[in-house]
């Protein structure tokens, strides 16, 4: 059942009763290999690496709710960022936006740079900035939005224009966003991307990774890699996200209520020196985040006063319903400081460019009781006092 409603698609998208027991969800096929009554005659599946059930299962829901026809799960969203550069050759050149998660930039960096891939790195506010780095050599453009950790806004439809015009493909990493909030193969994107271990799966109890497209040549490249390189997810992890996806819609709302409270409650605090918060209608990607999103997401960036780790480690330190803990996405509030944890592979002084500084704190906004997450971060702040 595919419906034009998000809610309905999340729960039953490309989804259907196991056809010999008649199970609503679909099974865990725990399985490494399947009989052949004949060399090469057997129902549809070899060996789970290349094929299983339970993958095939999640992958058709993946597909469905970000309004693809193809989808691939990995072993995790870095293995995804890894066969989306295997698409290159040597000497292609990638355009990205300069405020990205620290992992997709040490992979571009520290492992692709030495065979011969070229990474140009800047703020994509401007469509027209990315279009100045264009030449014969970029290949793909790659986008994150909202930005982690500064959360700034990208317009994928004016990038799109962008690659279009170069014959490049864009790659819009969706993981805050979600593919509720946002797109972006509707936007004119050729690869959505997510590290499925955050909202899809929702439970901080599985790592697991997604790519979605519409292009059938695209998928079948990709679908090449899965296989020849192996990153794929087991069933059991597969089972997890498919499990996650059904409730997404439902838990964004939360998520999304609870952060724009303790947004504002923020933004008021005699400690916070700045938010970062696109539903704040200052916020200079505010109109762009209105026009392409469904709403604003559960993800909020704070400086302390001082902007220094110390503070902000007193801050994150005290905290007792929010968790420090890396990664996001989860039904429970996480705070993160980006500069020591996520962020730690990008040099300094390019980190502090993008604004990650030493004194920023990431929340991750999950959906308990909003008056327990505003007290605690009340009293976690009260140190600075």
């Amino acid at each position: 059942m595919d419906s034009e409603h998000f809610g309905t698609r999340a729960i039953h998208g490309g989804q259907h009763p196991d056809p010999s027991t008649g199970a609503v969800m679909p099974p865990i096929y725990q399985t490494s290999t399947y009989a052949q009554s004949a060399p090469g005659v057997h129902q549809g599946y070899e060996y789970s690496r290349t094929q299983n059930p339970t993958r095939h299962a999640l992958e058709r829901a993946l597909a469905s709710i970000e309004g693809g026809t193809h989808g691939l799960a990995f072993g995790s969203g870095l293995a995804a960022v890894d066969a989306c550069m295997k698409l290159l050759a040597p000497g292609d050149e990638v355009i990205s936006t300069n405020d990205l998660y620290g992992g997709t930039y040490r992979q571009f960096v520290k492992v692709y740079e030495k065979y011969g891939l070229k990474f140009h790195f800047t703020p994509m506010g401007n469509a027209a900035d990315v279009a100045a780095l264009v030449n014969a050599n970029t290949k793909m453009i790659w986008v994150e939005t909202p930005t982690n950790p500064m959360l700034n806004v990208i317009d994928i439809a004016a990038v799109a224009e962008v690659a279009k015009k170069a014959g490049a493909l864009l790659v819009v990493d969706n993981t805050f966003a979600t593919p509720y909030l946002q797109q972006p193969l509707a936007l004119g994107a050729d690869i959505a991307l997510h590290s499925a271990t955050k909202y899809l799966g929702g439970h901080s109890d599985v790592v697991l990774g997604a790519l979605v497209v519409k292009d059938e040549a695209l998928a079948e490249k990709l679908y090449f890699l899965q296989n020849a390189t192996g990153a794929v997810c087991g069933p059991m992890d597969s089972f997890l996200v498919l499990r996650g996806i059904k409730t997404l819609h439902v838990r964004m709302d939360r998520h999304q209520e609870n952060a724009l409270e303790l947004a504002d409650y923020l933004r008021q605090h005699p400690a916070v020196s700045r938010v970062v918060f696109p539903g704040f209608e200052d916020h200079p990607g505010h109109a762009v985040a209105k026009k392409q999103m469904r709403g604003f997401g559960g993800m909020i960036s704070f400086a302390v006063k001082s902007d220094s780790f110390e503070d902000a480690s007193k801050v994150v330190s005290a905290l007792k319903v929010f968790t420090l803990a890396e990664s996001l996405g989860g039904v429970e509030s996480l705070a993160g400081h980006p500069a020591s944890m996520t962020h730690a592979s990008i040099p300094k002084a390019q980190r502090e460019e993008s604004g990650v500084t030493d004194g920023l704190i990431r929340l991750s906004v999950g959906i308990e009781d909003v008056r327990d997450l505003k007290a605690d971060l009340d009293t976690a702040l009260s140190v600075l006092l």
